[in-house]
């Protein structure tokens, strides 16, 4: 999800930011202090996203996790940092109560790349999302191109492993979450228009 930035009050509190947000008709990002606004999503963005988490769901269901898409908060960092990923996976029950308004103990996080956040989602975000002693997975997902990243955790380590898919038939495998998705059905109804630069850049080769 895209964020711009936002001109707050002095420094917030994570109290002040939840209260905040409970009266705001746009969503924010917490860093430190300070809150973004989040913006507005492309089509092929919002199809994406509604093509991940349906796969997913669909994968885990009765399995005692859940499936959130853009709404919720994760605290990435405590007390410093809460965006709100593409696609929570979370299935810590502290996280699964009714009332709970922000996840602290994902699974897997997903991503989906515009032209704006992508840097920020390869660089700011992975670096704190890595650090959190929960997570097992992060996928980041092209709206330009089919082309999709997992980056997987290797068990009772902080080191992860890199995987590209670029291909419909290719299977991306989570096995520790027993879950599988196909590019193919990530992609379902996306009709790809190719980042500007890019196809400059392709044009060159």
């Amino acid at each position: 999800m895209e964020a711009s930035s936002y001109s707050p009050p002095p420094k917030l509190t994570v109290e002040d930011y939840f209260k905040f947000e409970e009266t705001s008709d746009v969503r924010h990002e917490f860093r430190d202090g300070q809150v973004y606004a989040m913006a507005g999503g492309t089509v092929n963005h919002n199809v994406l996203v509604d093509n991940v988490k349906d796969g997913l769901k669909a994968g885990i269901k009765g399995r005692g996790c859940r499936v959130f898409s853009e709404n919720m908060k994760v605290e990435a960092v405590r007390g410093v940092y809460m965006p709100y990923p593409d696609v929570v996976v979370a299935c810590h029950p502290f996280d699964l109560r009714g009332d709970n308004l922000i996840i602290r103990q994902p699974r897997m996080l997903v991503e989906v790349l515009s032209k704006s956040t992508a840097y920020n989602d390869r660089g700011f975000k992975w670096q704190r999302y890595r650090r959190m002693p929960s997570l097992w997975y992060y996928l980041l997902v092209d709206q330009y191109k089919m082309a999709v990243e997992l980056f997987s955790r290797i068990e009772q380590t902080d080191e992860w492993i890199n995987t590209v898919y670029e291909q419909p038939e290719d299977v991306i495998v989570m096995p520790r979450l027993d879950l599988e998705l196909t590019l193919a059905a990530i992609y379902d109804g996306i009709n790809l228009i190719p980042d500007e630069e890019e196809s400059r850049l392709e044009g060159l080769e």
